[in-house]
C-alpha cells in the first residue's frame, strides 16, 4: 500500500487545486481542476468566487470569467457543494439532480396550496418572450404577509424561480451585482450541452473519481462533503469497482508515523504527481483564502490534515467573534499560518485590514512577512483598491506592516 505523510498529503491537496507555485493553466482548467465556483451573497471583500479565482490567478481580467458564464456558456449556476458556478460540460451530473427534485412533491403543493399555478405560467411567458428578466420586472399581485425570509420579500416570484431554478426550467442568464437575471433554461444552454441522462451509478461512479481528484487524498466521508456535495447515491456499491477496475488505489496517510483514521484513497491518475513530491519536486506559494475556498471548504479536513480550526463568525455576535466577520486564511507553503480580518471600503478605494493573526507555531521572520505582504498587496490591486491601511499585526510578524 501506498503511504504518504500529512505533509505530502496537504502538497498534493495543494497542487490539484492550483494553490502551489506551479505556473497555472487557462481559467476555464483551473475550475475544471477544482470543480466549481461556490457563490455567496456576501461581498465584505468580494465575492468569494472572485476570490477563489484571485488566490491562484492573480488579478485575472473578470470579463474573461463573464465571457465564459455569459458569452460562451460553458459555465452554469447550479448546485455543487452549495450554490455554484459549474461546468456546462458536466450537465448530465447536474441534471440527474434536477430530475431527484422534479419527483418531489413540495414544489407542486407549494404552487396549489398557493394558487399560484397562474403566476408560474405568467413567469414562464414572460421568460420565453424576454429572454432575460429581472424578477422585480415580473408583475405580481399577490401577497404573503405571513412571509418572514431574510432571502425574500413577501412577493411569491422569487420563491417560484428558486424552485424552477432547482428544477432546471429556469435558469440565471446574467447578473447586475447580486440581482440575478432569469430565463427560461434550455434556451440559455448551448446547443453542444451533453443531454445524456446518467444512472445513480454512473453518478458515482464519475462524481467519486472528481472529487478524489480535486482533493488529492481522500476518505469517504471527505468525498461526500466534496464537489457535488451529498450527491453520491451509489458509493458503497461503486468504490469496490473503482478500486477493483484500478481507477483508484487505497493509501495510508502518515501523521508523526501514525496512520490517520479511516479508509484513504487517490486516484491512481495521480500517483505520479505524489511521487514527484515524495521526491521534493514542489513549489511553494502565499495566498489568501476566501472561508469558502474549495480546500478548506470541509471544516473537518481542514482541521486533520492542518491543525487548523476555522470556522466562518458572520453570523456570530461582533462581541463574541474570536477573529472577525469575514476571515481569510493564510496558506504560506504547504501551512496555514495565520488568517486576516479585512474589509474593502469600495466607495473609499481603502482595503482596510484590521487585524492579522499568527498561528500558534507559526514561522516568523522576513522572509514570511514579505510574503504575505505581498499576498495582501496582490489582493488589494485585485479589488482596486488606491490604499491600504494595516491595523494590528501578531508580535513575530512586527514588521510586515512596513512592508506594503
Amino acid at each position: 500500500m501506498i503511504q504518504l505523510t500529512v505533509q505530502d498529503a496537504r502538497r498534493l491537496a495543494i497542487t490539484k487545486q492550483h494553490l502551489d507555485g506551479a505556473n497555472r493553466p487557462s481559467m476555464l482548467d483551473v475550475i475544471r481542476d477544482i470543480g466549481c465556483l461556490q457563490l455567496d451573497p456576501i461581498s465584505h471583500i468580494a465575492p468569494t468566487h472572485q476570490l477563489v479565482l484571485q488566490s491562484r490567478l492573480g488579478a485575472y481580467d473578470q470579463a474573461e470569467l463573464d465571457h465564459l458564464r455569459w458569452d460562451s456558456r460553458q459555465l452554469f449556476e447550479y448546485w455543487a457543494h452549495a450554490a455554484s458556478i459549474v461546468l456546462t460540460e458536466e450537465f448530465p451530473l447536474h441534471e440527474w439532480q434536477m430530475r431527484r427534485i422534479r419527483k418531489r412533491q413540495g414544489f407542486k403543493n407549494f404552487v396549489k396550496e398557493n394558487k399560484l399555478a397562474p403566476l408560474k405560467k405568467r413567469i414562464l411567458k414572460q421568460l420565453a418572450e424576454e429572454k432575460a428578466v429581472f424578477s422585480r420586472d415580473i408583475e405580481e399581485e399577490t401577497r404573503d404577509p405571513n412571509w418572514d425570509h431574510r432571502w425574500y420579500s413577501a412577493r411569491y416570484t422569487p420563491r417560484l424561480l428558486s424552485y424552477m431554478w432547482d428544477r432546471g426550467e429556469v435558469a440565471v442568464v446574467g447578473r447586475n451585482g447580486k440581482q440575478r437575471q432569469w430565463g427560461l433554461f434550455d434556451d440559455f444552454m448551448p446547443e453542444w450541452t451533453p443531454r445524456e441522462r446518467w444512472s445513480d451509478t454512473k453518478i458515482s461512479h464519475y462524481a467519486i473519481q472528481r472529487s478524489i481528484k480535486a482533493l488529492g487524498v481522500a476518505t469517504v466521508p471527505q468525498i461526500k462533503k466534496h464537489y457535488t456535495r451529498s450527491r453520491y447515491p451509489k458509493l458503497t456499491a461503486v468504490l469496490p469497482k473503482l478500486l477493483k477496475e484500478k481507477h483508484i488505489q487505497s493509501v495510508t496517510v502518515l501523521k508523526e508515523n501514525e496512520p490517520l483514521p479511516g479508509d484513504w484513497y487517490i486516484h491512481t491518475d495521480d500517483i505520479p504527481l505524489l511521487e514527484s513530491i515524495q521526491a521534493g519536486n514542489w513549489l511553494p506559494n502565499t495566498a489568501l483564502l476566501s472561508p469558502f475556498d474549495n480546500l478548506i471548504c470541509d471544516r473537518d479536513r481542514t482541521e486533520l490534515l492542518w491543525d487548523f480550526y476555522f470556522r466562518i463568525e458572520i453570523y456570530v455576535p461582533k462581541a463574541k467573534r474570536q477573529f472577525g466577520y469575514y476571515v481569510l486564511p493564510i496558506l504560506h507553503g504547504d501551512e496555514l499560518i495565520g488568517r486576516i480580518d479585512s474589509k474593502m471600503d469600495r466607495k473609499a478605494g481603502v482595503y482596510q485590514v484590521d487585524n492579522i493573526y499568527a498561528q500558534e507555531g507559526a514561522v516568523a521572520g522576513d522572509e514570511v512577512e514579505t510574503a504575505v505582504a505581498q499576498s495582501i498587496q496582490n489582493l488589494g490591486a485585485f479589488l482596486g483598491a488606491t490604499q491600504i491601511n494595516i491595523g494590528q499585526v501578531p508580535k513575530i510578524w512586527h514588521g510586515l506592516e512596513h512592508k506594503i
